[in-house]
């Protein structure tokens, strides 16, 4: 792919820079520095591409020997004045951008397609969306900063990563501070790998949200990976399936969304629940009547175990996602087998189920999983 041209004065001087360093040694001074990070604002305000910027730069010093050092400096600072300019866009866009997230995810069509290539989605193509839960809350924000002087117990590494949120600016003493900073760090490192014009990162109903497109599989996992580097511990990750157009943003949104639901009802121990993975749960809850039936006519006669209903509960779950095994659901429970298998028999004494018959377990693992997504018998 051919390299764009660069107006010929927005690298002037360079080339004399390092005609004097290849015979001086000199280094370029603050002043020097400071006009190739002007350069490099100028670069990324006209649009032009980083990589056609630094090209430039390493050609001046081709035939010249022994210009490295200098190089090194002066593509260090056309980098740093560069991605300046484009966190300084984005933030002067910031109020822009939370409208186009917002009309985006609720499917607001105006004029969506034309904002949407300002941001650099093409919404013809197919979208994932990923949200992640665990924010910090304003408490936690307080905590974390200091503010609140009845919490004695921060701890020294938040204060430390306070310390490097003040000094870029970020946090102040607005209590959302941090939040915000945390979906500016993990929006400038996906932008950094993928592209300002491949990634939107944005809050929405306490939710980190990023939108990708699904030929880009692996911003999902780059994604889960500094939310788990920067969140708090309880945090999870809701991915959507792939959908095509500026309604298939809002059904991947919906799903990932529902998919942390799903996996809180059902007591999911994993930090990354995919919504493809789910798919059976949405048609469960789509006759509800039906479910409540299947749970209260299999399971309702376990509220009258002595000890409660919930210790069989979790044997059945156990058991389900040990595929059958009564040592491997032992461990998971931290019981002895003697005792998985005591419970079985009273469940299969109480219900008339048992798990070891195929087409019992099948009624069995639904009238359980139906149970957790209605929060039965709480809520039943």
């Amino acid at each position: 792919m051919a390299i764009p041209e660069l107006p010929a004065d927005l690298l002037k001087g360079h080339w004399q820079r390092l005609a004097d360093h290849a015979a001086t040694g000199r280094l370029p001074d603050r002043e020097a520095l400071d006009a190739y990070r002007a350069a490099g604002a100028r670069a990324a305000e006209l649009g032009l591409p980083l990589r056609a910027l630094v090209d430039a730069a390493l050609a001046a010093g081709e035939d010249l020997p022994g210009v490295l050092p200098v190089l090194r400096k002066a593509v260090s600072a056309l980098m740093e004045g560069y991605e300046a300019a484009q966190l300084a866009a984005i933030r002067s866009e910031e109020s822009a951008r939370r409208e186009f997230v917002d009309d985006l995810l609720q499917g607001r069509a105006e004029r969506l397609a034309e904002r949407a290539e300002h941001f650099g989605l093409r919404l013809a193509e197919s979208y994932v969306v990923t949200v992640a839960r665990g924010l910090r809350d304003d408490r936690q924000a307080r905590a974390d900063r200091g503010l609140d002087r009845g919490d004695r117990g921060v701890d020294q590494g938040d204060r430390g990563l306070d310390r490097e949120a003040r000094d870029a600016g970020r946090v102040g003493r607005d209590p959302g501070g941090r939040i915000e900073h945390d979906r500016d760090r993990i929006e400038r490192d996906l932008i950094t790998r993928f592209g300002s014009h491949n990634v939107l990162v944005a809050v929405r109903d306490g939710l980190l949200v990023c939108v990708a497109p699904a030929t880009l599989p692996a911003a999902v996992g780059e994604f889960t990976h500094h939310v788990r580097a920067r969140f708090p511990p309880g945090w999870r990750v809701g991915v959507g399936r792939a959908h095509r157009g500026p309604g298939g943003v809002v059904a991947s949104y919906r799903e990932a969304a529902q998919a942390l639901e799903l996996a809180d009802g059902l007591r999911l121990k994993i930090d990354v629940v995919k919504a493809a993975d789910l798919l059976v749960f949405p048609v469960l809850l789509r006759d509800r009547s039906a479910i409540e039936d299947l749970v209260h006519s299999v399971l309702s006669p376990l509220l009258e175990a002595r000890g409660g209903h919930e210790p069989l509960l979790e044997t059945l779950e156990a058991i389900f996602a040990s595929h059958g095994n009564q040592t491997a659901a032992a461990r998971r429970l931290g019981v002895s087998p003697r005792a998985v298998t005591y419970r079985l028999e009273r469940i299969r004494r109480l219900t008339g189920f048992s798990p070891d018959d195929p087409t019992q377990r099948f009624t069995l693992e639904t009238a359980v999983l139906g149970a957790r997504l209605l929060g039965w018998p709480a809520h039943g």
